[in-house]
């Protein structure tokens, strides 16, 4: 017996040794044989086709026209080389494609990327955590993907137990405070030496702290402090303090549970592991191709002990509905008029029953500083002359209308003659700055006629008409109000109109508020254009809008490329509405079109999205006999390359 209890304590050394030499073995081979997991393309290129909704029912077998008009069979099939005839066949799907480049679509202004992380037997073990950093080479930038992590049974267990080992920690940390206090001493000593304070106890009036303190001398603070328990609150507070570290003891590899694509635990290491990533972004203006390279490492609790080499990259080759536009200028006839008007008008502010500027008067330095500056841009500008200015003064309608009218026109006649002189001042300064000789002294009455400007004095004695709109608009007169003002400017005089206003309780605010704003001065510019003879000229533009929406095209910005180029209703729109999916839409606009390359080679792929197999194949042969290059494109957009495996494309026998 005794021979037979050794044995079996040898046999069971011999085991534990086992495993525990069994994972190093197995690094040992990893690191021999350079082990690495597989990045693969995709299983199914179909996968690649979320928006076609390819029809599995479809007919394999269809006629099409030839160069001479001539019928031919398409079908999906492949020749039998003992008899030299073509015989449907299916194809199947290989588990994994080992082709290191896949064509890609980018629709709606999107691209997804779809490929395998396979992992081996070799790479899987209950104690290993694997993690692998998929990193994505975009033009110039690099982007490192959400990681995917495959957990051994084992070592999530470890994890899990490192939590548990430091929620007993937590456990263990006294959250109550008034645990460190010896509140049966307290109370025994309160009872026995001061009865007074004791009997509070059943005493449910409130004591403020400064009342206590009063009564017994020392506050009740201090009397718990005197009865805490320093060194168990001095431990727990240590505790406290510790978590942190005492985390980071307990807990080698914490559980991430974001900015993770996967953790998955693995039971058994019986067979190869695949995950299937699928990734999508947003393209950008030339984008062409998109690299995929795949790095990471084992870990052994918180040790990495195997760096997994990097993997050759996977090529995604991505085309474009936008790369079909046409750069191609676009121009529009324009109606040019010779004459131009401009209008404003100032709040010039007059004394009462005064038409002389004041400058220094309410706000009319401001007021006039802007009219300068307006009538000094119009006078410089390099397209137009400035011939005359409609000078037009507007009083408010209290006093009489005789009054008002007389002096509208004295207040127009004097902001003409002030503008008359500053134009002059303007012109001479533009003169001098051009380095023109003029004599200072010339009148400006003997200027020649054609460079003359012309300042017209014209006068609204009352602006009632504004005075209604501002009525209209006020927020403060009531309805009722606003009702009885309609209904006084029926009276045709316009003293007794504003007579029987002066007795409404709105007059006030009509006067204070609303009469100022009808003291203005407008002043209308009448221009034309230099060097022009004909009242009109059309020439032909530039189509600016037509061109933001080429370059939005360009951009890959389809919804505004949409919404510009739609109504043209041209090749650029159908492109435009192709890349939005918009398929009838662009299909109509095709119809209308002159046949090309383009337009058949588009309307293959509509109608392939459409799942119109005979109409697809008919068009994408007709564009590849117009231009032979679009043999290769075919393969780059899956609405054609799925035609032209199904139905064996392109082949020259």
């Amino acid at each position: 017996m005794k021979n037979l209890f050794n044995r079996a304590i040898t046999v069971l050394l011999i085991f534990s040794l086992a495993l525990s030499c069994s994972p190093s073995r197995k690094m040992r081979n990893l690191s021999k044989e350079n082990v690495n997991a597989t990045l693969s393309l995709s299983s199914s290129y179909e996968s690649d086709l979320p928006e076609l909704h390819i029809d599995k029912a479809r007919r394999d077998t269809f006629e099409v026209l030839g160069d001479e008009g001539e019928k031919i069979l398409i079908m999906n099939a492949v020749r039998d080389d003992a008899t030299g005839e073509m015989v449907a066949t299916d194809v199947i799907q290989a588990a994994v494609v080992t082709a290191r480049f896949r064509n890609i679509a980018e629709r709606h202004g999107r691209i997804d990327i779809r490929f395998q992380i396979t992992v081996p037997p070799s790479m899987q073990d209950s104690r290993w955590q694997v993690r692998f950093n998929p990193d994505m080479f975009v033009q110039d930038d690099s982007i490192r993907l959400d990681p995917v992590i495959i957990t051994g049974k084992a070592y999530r267990e470890r994890q899990l137990k490192g939590y548990e080992r430091y929620n007993r920690f937590l456990a263990s940390i006294i959250t109550d405070s008034t645990a460190f206090i010896d509140s049966r001493a307290l109370e025994i000593f309160i009872k026995r030496n001061i009865p007074e304070m004791y009997a509070l106890k059943t005493d449910s009036t409130v004591v403020s702290d400064e009342r206590y303190r009063s009564i017994y001398g020392v506050s009740a603070r201090e009397a718990i402090d005197h009865y805490t328990n320093r060194f168990r609150l001095r431990q727990n507070e240590k505790k406290i303090s510790r978590k942190d570290r005492m985390f980071s003891r307990y807990v080698k590899t914490p559980l991430v549970t974001e900015g993770i694509r996967l953790d998955t635990v693995m039971v058994s290491s019986g067979g190869e592991f695949t995950y299937e990533y699928v990734q999508t972004i947003n393209t950008r203006p030339k984008l062409s191709k998109v690299l995929v390279k795949l790095s990471g490492g084992i870990y052994e609790e918180d040790r990495n002990i195997y760096s997994i080499p990097q993997s050759e990259p996977l090529t995604f080759y991505v085309s474009s509905i936008s790369s079909f536009l046409d750069p191609s200028e676009r121009y529009m006839t324009k109606v040019i008029e010779r004459r131009a008007t401009a209008n404003t008008a100032c709040y010039i502010a007059f004394l009462p029953g005064r038409s002389d500027i004041d400058e220094r008067f309410s706000g009319n330095r401001e007021e006039m500083s802007r009219i300068r500056r307006n009538l000094s841009s119009l006078i410089e500008n390099r397209e137009f002359d400035l011939d005359s200015i409609i000078v037009t003064a507007s009083c408010s309608p209290e006093g009489s209308f005789k009054l008002n009218s007389r002096l509208a026109g004295y207040r127009s006649s004097s902001v003409s003659d002030y503008f008359r002189k500053y134009i002059r001042h303007c012109r001479d300064s533009l003169r001098r700055s051009e380095g023109l000789s003029y004599n200072l002294d010339e009148t400006y009455a003997e200027e020649p006629a054609r460079k003359k400007i012309r300042l017209v004095p014209r006068s609204n004695p009352e602006n009632w008409d504004y005075l209604k709109t501002l009525v209209s608009a006020d927020s403060i007169m009531t309805v009722g109000e606003k009702e009885d003002f309609s209904k006084r400017l029926s009276v045709k005089d316009p003293d007794e109109r504003e007579r029987q206003m002066a007795f409404q309780p709105y007059y006030r605010r009509l006067r204070e508020v609303l009469y100022p704003k009808l003291r203005t001065v407008r002043f209308d510019f009448y221009l034309h254009r230099k060097g022009m003879v004909k009242d009109t000229v059309h020439t032909t533009v530039l189509d600016t809008a037509y061109m933001r929406g080429v370059q939005a095209l360009a951009d890959r910005d389809y919804e505004t490329a949409v919404t510009l180029l739609r109504p043209y209703k041209d090749f650029n729109a159908a492109v435009a509405l192709t890349a939005m999916d918009y398929n009838l839409s662009a299909m109509e606009i095709l119809r209308t079109l002159p046949v090309s390359d383009r337009t058949e080679y588009l309307s293959a792929i509509l109608y392939s999205r459409q799942g119109d197999d005979k109409e697809a194949v008919q068009h994408y042969l007709n564009a590849v006999r117009m231009n032979r290059s679009y043999v290769y494109r075919g393969n780059l957009d899956p609405e054609i390359s799925v035609l032209i495996k199904k139905y064996k494309l392109n082949n020259d026998e």
